[in-house]
């Protein structure tokens, strides 16, 4: 990589890390799996920099399809945790944290296709054009995927509908 070449992809990292790294721990429900998920795809992108053409579109569809792997990785050691979701009342400032852990438990009982749908569509807010693209499969595909995710979503946290605060309307940063 050239000089010019290396300063493009330091200002790129140094602009999107924080996004993308928001982005895969949606996907993964886990801070250190991110940051691993992260670094890995950052790292495929720089020996392809001087040829992708939109380096966004090409990291997220990077970091999916390595989730994908270490998803199907997993699934030879299968553990499910579950948490159940407390109806406690909060008066001070924690209950958007607990909120956080809520929904960050409520996408990990979603099947990962179904967690990566809403996740581009709503938390980094692609079109179903953009999400089918990444995912490898058609529009219509991502627009009953989200709407079966969404479905379950409402069925395995009931809290999301009570408190008018569906995946649409969860600002990202609170994730």
């Amino acid at each position: 990589m050239d000089v010019h070449s290396e300063r493009e992809f330091t200002e790129f990292v140094a602009a999107r890390s924080r996004a993308l790294l928001r982005v895969a721990q949606l996907l993964t429900t886990d801070r250190h799996q991110a940051e691993d998920l992260v670094q890995s795809a950052l790292t495929k992108l720089a020996g392809r920099w001087n040829r992708v053409d939109d380096a966004d579109a090409y990291v997220r569809r990077i970091i999916y399809h390595e989730q994908v792997s270490w998803w199907r990785r997993r699934a030879r050691i299968r553990e499910d945790p579950s948490a159940e979701i407390s109806d406690r009342v909060e008066t001070d400032g924690s209950i958007h944290v607990d909120r956080r852990l809520d929904l960050a438990a409520a996408l990990r009982q979603l099947a990962p296709r179904q967690r990566a749908v809403l996740v581009l569509r709503y938390f980094e807010d692609l079109s179903e054009a953009e999400v089918a693209d990444i995912l490898g499969c058609a529009p219509g595909t991502v627009g009953s995927q989200a709407h079966r995710a969404l479905a379950r979503l409402r069925e395995i946290a009931p809290w999301l509908a009570d408190h008018h605060r569906t995946p649409e309307r969860v600002p990202a940063e609170e994730i």
